[in-house]
């Protein structure tokens, strides 16, 4: 949520943090604004309500707003509604302090109080217009500098943040602050750059620098000075991305959900061979011994949305090779029951960012018990990936459209990964199931490839369901995770209602919001659970349904039963996942796109959750 971007360096700042900014839109926003210096006058400020393009015309894309050090923003409205007044940056009474926020300051009320005995007004209803103005009732007070005074509020704020600070009288510097919100810091011929995700800045440097918790920095053309909460000086390492500034590009595709559907066979071949050696799964890279995999008593996976469907696909996936017991948490919910965890249990958290705030919660609440811990994520360097014991890095490169597909692709691969290996440590499957389960696992991109081949005719059927009020997803085991991720696809993006049941609950009080027509999708994959499945279709299409069915070619026939059927390619059950999701993500984001919808930007959503 909400985006980040400044530079400083010998070009003007406008252009590049308006760029910066729109490859940021994907996150979620309300509201756009600017903040430039040109070392002569006042910090300018200005901001724009709605998309970005406003904040664009407004500032002549950029050319309105001369000066080379700058900081930019689009919004996500947490405290007051969205408008211009409400948009970042905020600035001090006197101009003397500029800055913008990510996260959610929690003491807001409290500190607002104080700075208004002090004298302090304030003119918009943001708890980051607080955080400003305490950081100039510091600076004022102590007459020191800007780490001083930063220093002094990161003490006083509680919360998440990540902030970008300007100063009147440091006009080429820009003084940034992280707690538990997202922050890269890059650098590249003399000049730097800031942003809260790494394809703001894919353009003009790889090489970045990644700022802790509780830390700050002042950056200034070419060089960034980290600092501890102390204020003493600390030094980090210099990374390089590996990702490219083409890679976040559409590359002639219509939009990015398509372009990252379709690049699913390569990442999903890149994140296999990531753990392969030879004919053998090696997580040394994992940091995952034998030893640790043999004294694992229960494992819980620590997930929210897409991710947390990977989690419950894995469940299944895990429970049958390494029979070790897994279940399955919604990040958000976790560490408010106070789970009882096992002092050998592994707890794996998967995010697609490394920054998801309830999962990186959830992993803290996991350290703190002394418990083991492993994250799945994409981003090198991410909150999740530093704090983790152990950390399985998918190799999905950048994904930009709000719907995940390649991340999720490339998580369930790491999870096939992780069951496989842990079942031959822990001795549950022969060395010929071993084998056989790796050589099916390579197979998986050519198929997911096979699948992609027959778009077109889930591109028509898709055109016929545009006016669908809801959609039931229905399957039982793997399939029923299929089911939950399908319909989540479903609803994020063409905005229709869709639930996803397992079938065995249908009759359970389900049922009974069938209508005529009313469009129920069956997964059967899974050929033990196939008959049953088929049965609980029958029941919805005796009640009016129109069924699509979803199932393995070669292996069963749903065209006596379902108006409409569309077949994958056979391969272990276990992996079905991978190949049954694509067909569901087609068809949502064909609908949407029949809908005129805005597919990589749906409404109300963010890409990365980074507050509760």
């Amino acid at each position: 949520m909400c985006g980040i971007v400044g530079y400083t360096g010998n070009k003007q700042a406008a252009p590049i943090l308006l760029d910066g900014l729109a490859k940021l839109e994907y996150r979620g926003y309300d509201s756009a604004g600017v903040a430039v210096c040109d070392g002569k006058n006042p910090v300018d400020v200005v901001k724009a309500k709605g998309r970005l393009k406003i904040l664009i015309e407004k500032t002549n894309g950029g050319t309105a707003v001369p000066g080379s050090c700058g900081i930019g923003h689009t919004r996500w409205a947490t405290h007051g509604e969205p408008s211009e007044n409400n948009a970042h940056p905020h600035h001090s009474d006197d101009g003397n302090v500029v800055a913008v926020h990510n996260g959610i300051i929690e003491n807001y009320q409290e500190l607002r109080e104080k700075l208004e005995r002090k004298g302090y007004t304030f003119y918009s209803d943001t708890d980051t217009e607080i955080a400003v103005k305490l950081i100039d009732y510091y600076y004022k007070k102590y007459e020191g500098t800007p780490v001083d005074a930063i220093n002094h509020s990161m003490v006083r704020i509680r919360g998440s943040y990540a902030l970008a600070v300007m100063f009147r009288d440091y006009p080429e510097e820009i003084y940034v602050a992280r707690k538990d919100s997202p922050m890269i810091l890059g650098i590249e011929d003399g000049e730097s750059y800031i942003a809260s995700d790494v394809p703001a800045i894919l353009e003009y440097t790889r090489n970045v620098y990644y700022i802790g918790n509780m830390e700050m920095a002042r950056v200034t053309k070419g060089g960034v000075t980290f600092y501890n909460l102390d204020g003493d000086e600390i030094t980090k390492e210099l990374k390089t991305i590996e990702w490219n500034a083409e890679a976040a590009e559409k590359a002639g595709y219509e939009h990015f959900m398509i372009k990252e559907i379709h690049e699913q066979p390569k990442v999903v071949a890149d994140t296999i061979n990531s753990v392969l050696k030879g004919n053998q799964i090696d997580l040394s890279a994992v940091n995952l011994s034998e030893e640790m995999i043999r004294q694992i008593t229960q494992i819980h996976i620590v997930a929210c949305g897409s991710a947390y469907h990977v989690g419950i696909a894995a469940q299944y996936i895990t429970e049958e090779l390494a029979k070790v017991p897994v279940r399955v948490e919604l990040a958000s919910e976790f560490r408010y029951r106070n789970p009882l965890l096992d002092q050998n249990a592994l707890v794996i958290v998967i995010s697609q960012s490394g920054e998801t705030a309830d999962s990186l919660a959830a992993l803290r609440l996991a350290k703190e018990k002394g418990i083991q811990t492993l994250g799945i994520v994409n981003v090198v360097g991410s909150s999740i990936a530093r704090e983790s014991d152990s950390v399985f890095y998918t190799l999905a490169g950048p994904e930009i459209s709000v719907a995940t597909t390649k991340a999720y692709s490339t998580q369930l691969v790491a999870c096939y990964a992780l069951a496989i290996q842990f079942a031959k440590v822990r001795e549950t499957i022969t060395e010929e199931r071993y084998t056989a389960l790796i050589e099916e696992m390579q197979t998986l991109p050519d198929k997911i490839s096979k699948v992609l081949e027959n778009k077109e005719r889930i591109q028509w059927f898709a055109s016929k369901q545009v006016n669908a009020k809801d959609v039931f997803f229905v399957g039982r085991g793997i399939d029923y995770a299929i089911c939950m991720e399908g319909s989540l696809k479903m609803k994020e993006i063409s905005y229709i209602h869709s639930e996803a049941y397992a079938a065995g609950e249908l009759k359970h009080g389900t049922i009974s919001l069938i209508e005529n027509n009313t469009l129920v999708v069956g997964v059967l994959t899974q050929p033990k659970l196939y008959e049953k499945t088929i049965s609980n279709m029958v029941e919805c299409k005796s009640r009016g349904a129109y069924l699509m069915g979803l199932t393995t070619n070669g292996k069963y026939c749903t065209e006596d039963t379902a108006d409409f059927t569309v077949y994958v390619p056979q391969t272990d059950p276990l992996f079905a996942t991978s190949l049954a999701v694509i067909p569901l993500q087609l068809l949502g984001y064909y609908i949407s796109l029949a809908k005129g919808l805005d597919v990589d930007k749906p409404r109300n959503l963010a890409k990365s959750v980074t507050v509760e």
